[in-house]
């Protein structure tokens, strides 16, 4: 499945890989299973006027299909320069490929905590990219946006840490509105869902 979609769009997206970051805090690259991510826009799709923001978005998947399927703009965050390279080239490669699909897509090099979220942001994607430290800070960021330009917001977790969903649940104001199980990956692994949290 995942070969097969990334070729329709013209990527290479697949596997994990193991890069030494700058941080210890910083997560091995994993693609989401585009499985996955259909099962979360089947339960709640992305609306016109939306701008996701994927942090720790590796090579670039989930803000190119974003993109192409719901033609809203996506900005991928991360810190590999490496990975963005190929992000890069994936973005270069799916536009001609789909010349006239897709919203804006774009990635930026940084460290997640020092992202400065932008009024227009309003869907936040995590694949555990990080440690609840970076995490807590990307939060708090993304809260003192909402206080300046206040709107509503999304936070989407795939694969949620415990420690992920009690800061969220019990030092911020963020409410749990779905929670989305992944039939065929959740029968022997509890942590196979994705959470979706709004606040606003």
């Amino acid at each position: 499945m995942d070969t097969s979609q990334d070729k329709y769009l013209g990527i290479r997206t697949e596997g994990t890989l193991e890069i030494l970051q700058k941080s210890a805090h910083y997560n091995r690259y994993e693609a989401t299973p585009y499985a996955v991510l259909d099962e979360w826009f089947a339960a709640e799709p992305l609306r016109p006027g939306d701008h996701l923001v994927d942090f720790g978005c590796g090579k670039g998947r989930v803000p190119i299909y974003s993109a192409y399927r719901f033609g809203v703009t996506a900005t991928g965050i991360d810190l590999n320069g490496r990975l963005l390279q190929e992000a890069y080239e994936n973005l270069e490669s799916f536009r001609t490929a789909h010349r006239k699909s897709g919203g804006q897509i774009i990635f930026e090099q940084t460290e997640a905590e020092m992202y400065a979220v932008q009024p227009e942001q309003n869907v936040f994607y995590f694949f555990n990219p990080f440690s609840l430290e970076i995490f807590q800070s990307v939060i708090f960021q993304m809260l003192d946006s909402l206080a300046r330009s206040p709107r509503q917001a999304d936070l989407i977790l795939y694969y949620p840490t415990t420690a992920y969903v009690f800061f969220l649940e019990e030092q911020t104001p963020f409410s749990r509105i779905r929670e989305i199980p992944i039939p065929f990956l959740s029968e022997d692994n509890e942590d196979e869902r994705i959470l979706i949290y709004r606040v606003g």
